[in-house]
């Protein structure tokens, strides 16, 4: 009788270990093929010399993608799936760019370095073989085990286990070995048909080539390199927001260089993820820059944009919407509560001073808050202070556009770092990669990673680093504007004042300083005075008695909190209140 494998009594890869011990060669069979995981088996392949008859060859099954099978079920062509060059070619190559993609994801250990390089090095020293079965999907897991026994010379392992670390000790399974002489030639020659099929194609050299052009290959990579990848992969949606959108010929020569890639890249962020946040420190042209990137989505989208903004900062918006024929309405933020539910939809919506929506419990943002979610409204978000406190301020705003559960693609890595994913969940019962989630952490390159999807934000540092022009007679930087003026950035040159600490701070503690402090009675400087258990019942005083006929009518030993009802001629209580009277 066979042996079952089923991982949970009995695992395989302890019985596919000892039979590659006392064996010189194999043929493997399976759908799919981790890269990592060979290191689970590489070492009992070691002692193997190599070459044809002495090596493990290894069949890859191609599977295709649940959508790439609805459409081969549905199509009217009877040629459709049939493979020839191009296609074999082109399958080829996806399949190393699957398995290049593998080793990207995870965090990468010494362990599966050394795996990895023992894989490369034993395809070149051809004691392992990888083709790849492109005829047909091929999901069989098949194991043959060849060794110098005259009774028993092949020895198999038939199931569900794939060549990974889950399929062959980890996760359940259901597999039986096979002993019988018979079945394990029929077994040898099923595997010889498909290994010598006209459409199983070697991948060994691209193997090798996507371990060595990956983190675990031999030759160190000059750390500059890193930088540059780095700095490339960071760069990308700024660089993709810099060729994807224009600027509208109204702010043609208004917008500064570093203006017209703040718009250009903010529309990147603004497209793709529904919000962004403009925080460029004062003076750099927020306004200007919100402008620009509101007409780019009134003229490319056919949008309509509701501004809202501080009371002071109407007049100001309504000469930008007039000047840059905007198709707009603007608001104030002290009559949302008022106007903005009966407001009609506006998809895009302007939010200038946004910092003060920091307090998720107002009526005004619950109000501003439900209008966006109602309209599915883009969101321009405009602060030079988008952080005040607590990182909770940046969250706050967030979640104007961002609703908390939804999948960022990101996580706060620093944070599960230190408590561990399955202890996160445990604890806050919050997605991974979503805003609930960066609301737990306190770390600041959490937060930084988080606000690199939605903020924009450059300081004159910045600019005059990158963007501005060196006057040539005496070396100091400038900003170069459409009429050919200048504005330079300022010398800030430090300077010593110098003055007396003992005559100022001395005053403070001066005799008469005190001593007037001492005699103020009011309850901000001794409450404690003020303190009476016992309240007084109210006193009944006619509505035409003025307050301060009540003041000083009381005797000055009075003081004590006591209440005064205040009644009409009529009788009714009109008015209740408290007093402190002294």
């Amino acid at each position: 009788m066979p042996r079952i494998f089923d991982n949970i009594k009995q695992n395989l890869r302890p019985a596919l270990a000892e039979t590659m011990e006392v064996s010189d060669r194999a043929d493997f069979c399976v759908g799919y093929f981790n890269l990592r995981g060979w290191r689970t088996i590489d070492q009992h392949i070691e002692k193997w010399k190599g070459g044809e008859g002495n090596c493990c060859r290894l069949l890859v099954g191609m599977q295709r993608l649940p959508q790439e099978e609805l459409r081969i079920a549905k199509s009217l062509s009877a040629e459709e799936g049939q493979m020839d060059n191009q296609t074999a070619a082109r399958l080829k190559t996806k399949l190393a760019e699957e398995f290049r993609e593998q080793l990207t994801i995870g965090a990468p250990s010494n362990q599966d370095e050394a795996g990895l390089r023992r894989l490369a090095r034993q395809i070149k020293e051809k004691k392992v073989i990888v083709k790849l079965f492109l005829k047909h999907p091929l999901h069989a897991k098949l194991y043959l085990l060849f060794r110098p026994d005259p009774v028993n010379p092949a020895v198999g392992y038939l199931g569900s286990s794939n060549l990974t670390l889950p399929g062959l000790c980890n996760q359940g399974e259901l597999n039986v070995d096979v002993m019988d002489h018979d079945a394990c030639q029929k077994l040898a020659k099923w595997f010889e048909d498909r290994w010598n099929d006209l459409w199983c194609v070697d991948i060994s050299d691209e193997l090798v080539k996507v371990i060595n052009e990956s983190w675990a290959r031999e030759e160190l990579i000059p750390p500059f390199h890193i930088y540059v990848k780095i700095a490339y992969h960071l760069s990308q949606e700024a660089r993709t927001g810099l060729s994807e959108f224009r600027i509208p010929r109204d702010f043609g020569g208004r917008l500064l260089d570093f203006q017209t890639a703040a718009v250009k890249i903010a529309a990147h962020h603004l497209n793709r993820r529904g919000g962004v946040i403009i925080g460029d420190v004062v003076g750099l042209g927020k306004t200007l820059m919100a402008t620009a990137l509101a007409r780019i989505f009134e003229d490319d989208y056919g949008l309509e944009t509701l501004i809202i903004c501080p009371k002071n900062l109407v007049p100001m918006w309504e000469g930008y919407r007039e000047e840059y024929r905007m198709r707009a309405r603007v608001l104030s933020i002290s009559r949302v509560i008022r106007e903005l539910p009966d407001t009609r939809r506006y998809r895009l919506l302007i939010i200038d001073e946004s910092h003060n929506l920091r307090n998720r419990e107002g009526k005004t943002y619950r109000v501003l808050h439900e209008y966006i979610r109602k309209n599915d409204s883009k969101c321009i978000l405009l602060s030079a202070t988008p952080y005040n406190k607590t990182y909770l301020d940046l969250s706050s705003q967030l979640r104007l556009f961002v609703p908390e559960d939804e999948d960022l693609g990101i996580r706060p890595e620093r944070l599960l770092q230190e408590i561990g994913e399955t202890e996160f969940l445990r604890r806050h019962q919050a997605p991974v990669r979503s805003l609930a989630a960066f609301d737990k952490s306190e770390y600041a390159d959490d937060w930084r990673e988080l606000m690199r999807l939605y903020l924009v934000r450059r300081t004159r540092s910045f600019v005059r680093d990158n963007y501005a022009i060196t006057d040539p007679e005496d070396g100091r930087k400038y900003l170069k504007f459409a009429d050919g003026t200048r504005s330079y950035f300022p010398t800030r040159v430090p300077k010593t004042v110098r003055f007396d600490i003992d005559e100022q701070y001395s005053r403070l503690f001066a005799d008469d300083t005190v001593e007037t402090i001492n005699g103020l009675e009011l309850p901000r400087y001794g409450l404690g005075n003020f303190l009476n258990n016992v309240i007084p019942p109210p006193i009944i005083i006619q509505s035409q008695m003025s307050r301060e006929f009540l003041m000083t009518s009381l005797a000055p030993e009075s003081a004590s909190w006591g209440s005064a009802v205040l009644t009409s001629s009529s009788g009714s209580k009109a008015v209740a209140t408290r007093f402190c009277f002294r």
